[in-house]
């Protein structure tokens, strides 16, 4: 099976060549034309274009956002709707849902805030498609190599980690190998619809601090105040700080197995 990959340079792509190995890249400037060529004899196509969301949000920084998904998104969808590929999966996030709430796919509705309203827009996008399509709303994805704890490693390892504020926040996650596998698993089933990638054991913030302080044989006494985070990232704080409890119920519908449904497997297997 021949993949095209639309956002071949992040880290989840990274691991989706090691195996998807029959792959063409799509570039950020390809033109409509020079995508449909690329397309020939390509039969999925995954879309992980989009610049790093934690960042500071300014107004500039927002359109960086809006134009790295959703325009990119839209030029690749006329491309593929040209093209002989057979089945699209387009990349979202659970920041489409509101904070401190549970959900599932079955809450079809988004959230009120910036980000929520981005992933409106992206998915929207996505769903022009006129080929068999899946959306696949990331977690948090943990990897020593990328993502949210690649960044965390260095404060924990040296002892001066801890939790956000009152740690009391619900982090939904998923193991980047599982990530990779639930891609493969939509390829062979040709599922339709959108997916939560995320593991079925959400936890807070203090839970996994303290398991990965555990892990790593550090001591985790140091919280990091929530209003250091928005000195830092203003408004974009809230991809760290916001409360998200989301379930993947479709996926275990449709019969996935997690490798690494929970925290401490996941954390050993990537650092130990």
């Amino acid at each position: 099976m021949r993949v095209a990959l639309n956002g071949a340079s992040g880290f989840v792509a990274s691991h989706l060549k090691k195996l998807f190995f029959d792959y063409v890249v799509i570039e950020r400037n390809d033109t409509e034309e020079q995508i449909v060529q690329k397309l020939q004899g390509v039969d999925v196509v995954f879309n992980l274009a989009g610049a790093p969301i934690i960042k500071r949000w300014s107004d500039e920084y927002k359109k960086i956002l809006l134009l790295s998904r959703v325009q990119s998104t839209n030029k690749l969808v006329s491309a593929i709707n040209k093209s002989d590929v057979s089945y699209f999966i387009s990349t979202s996030a659970i920041g489409a849902y509101p904070s401190d709430g549970v959900y599932d796919e079955s809450y079809t509705e988004y959230g009120s805030d910036f980000l929520a309203s981005l992933t409106k827009e992206w998915e929207s996008e996505a769903l022009k498609c006129e080929k068999p399509t899946a959306i696949v709303r990331f977690g948090v994805v943990l990897s020593s190599d990328g993502g949210a704890l690649k960044e965390m490693l260095l404060p924990f390892k040296m002892g001066v980690g801890g939790k956000i504020g009152s740690g009391e926040m619900k982090m939904s996650w998923i193991d980047v190998d599982d990530l990779v596998n639930i891609y493969a698993f939509l390829c062979e089933k040709r599922l339709t619809g959108t997916f939560n990638a995320t593991t079925p054991f959400p936890l807070t913030n203090a839970e996994f601090t303290t398991i990965l302080g555990s892990v790593l044989h550090r001591p985790t006494l140091l919280p990091l105040p929530e209003f250091v985070l928005k000195l830092m990232y203003g408004e974009g704080a809230s991809v760290i700080t916001d409360s998200k409890e989301v379930y993947p119920k479709a996926l275990m519908d449709s019969g996935y197995t997690f490798l690494y449904p929970n925290i401490r497997d996941s954390l050993e297997h990537h650092l130990l």
